[in-house]
């Protein structure tokens, strides 16, 4: 049996690189040019899953065998330590918090968020969200810690309460989190820097600011970030979104012009993929067994 953890892998990229830039990678092949364009970690998000993988909102509708299928489509080709969102532990009780992560573990991801909205969930910068009781997150957290298979594997508790109760009952649903057992903590929808400072403070684990587009956090650089003590920077969707962009630039050329002729140029060229995703190797793989069959 391999003794390879991943969740370990994660935790020594954060000891590595601070704060830990850790890219969100829609599927398997933006794992791989995640990897090759020089990133330590890689970020699957449930908004992501939900969004492109279902074309659906994220409101809490894609379930946990939805999010293992793209984890384990990037763990089987990609080596980076990956951090998966699964929301509220998809399910009502700690029996299936604890699904969760003995799932997530099993399919090769090296740490979990696991938040404090409702069921019904919304993303973290839409308004109206509503949040559960202090001592039911201590109670999903409680349940992840207790469900884990590997010790390195990282449970991160992610808090909405700044924008529904305010920064001093998010940070302690914070401390209560980490006293229950949570390795980091992830502040959701941060307005002001010196916020992170604070929980970073309060908390004296590694705090993670995400800092998604269009969305109610700042884009704060990784200067600016290490400056109030943040462990890690997470950029879920910027490749999604720039990617379902230009997809939408092609498909309306396309079907304006009768040809692909005038956005060619913006586009990946078949011998790039075909280095990307390291087609060569197997087709050699594949003309050696021919050759060994004719003789």
């Amino acid at each position: 049996m391999s003794l390879y953890s991943a969740g370990a892998a994660f935790r020594k990229a954060i000891q590595e690189e601070s704060p830990l830039q850790v890219i969100g990678a829609i599927n398997a092949n933006h794992a791989l040019l995640a990897k090759r364009a020089g990133f330590k970690a890689i970020y699957l998000s449930g908004g992501g899953v939900a969004a492109g993988s279902l074309g659906l909102p994220d409101l809490g509708i894609s379930n946990l065998d939805d999010v293992l299928t793209d984890v384990r489509r990037i763990t089987d080709v990609c080596d980076l330590p990956l951090l998966v969102d699964v929301d509220t532990g998809f399910g009502s009780s700690a029996f299936n918090v604890a699904r969760t992560v003995k799932s997530m573990i099993k399919f090769g991801a090296a740490a979990i968020h696991i938040e404090d909205q409702v069921g019904a969930k919304r993303c973290g910068h839409r308004p109206n969200k509503e949040i559960v009781s202090k001592q039911e997150m201590v109670d999903r957290i409680k349940a992840a810690v207790d469900a884990r298979t590997d010790e390195n594997f990282v449970i991160m508790a992610r808090t909405d309460a700044l924008a529904v109760e305010g920064l001093e009952s998010a940070l302690e649903r914070a401390i209560a989190c980490v006293e229950a057992g949570a390795d980091m903590i992830f502040p959701e929808a941060i307005t002001e820097l010196a916020m992170y400072q604070q929980f970073a403070a309060a908390v004296k684990v590694p705090v993670l600011a995400n800092i998604t587009e269009f969305g109610a956090t700042p884009l704060f650089t990784v200067e600016e970030l290490r400056s109030a003590d943040v462990g890690l920077v997470l950029y879920p969707l910027s490749a999604f979104r720039a990617m379902n962009k230009a997809a939408e630039n092609v498909y309306t050329a396309i079907r304006r012009d009768g040809t692909q002729k005038n956005v060619v140029d913006t586009m990946q060229t078949r011998m790039e993929l075909y280095d990307r995703i390291n087609y060569h190797k197997f087709e050699q793989h594949l003309d050696a067994l021919f050759a060994a069959q004719k003789k």
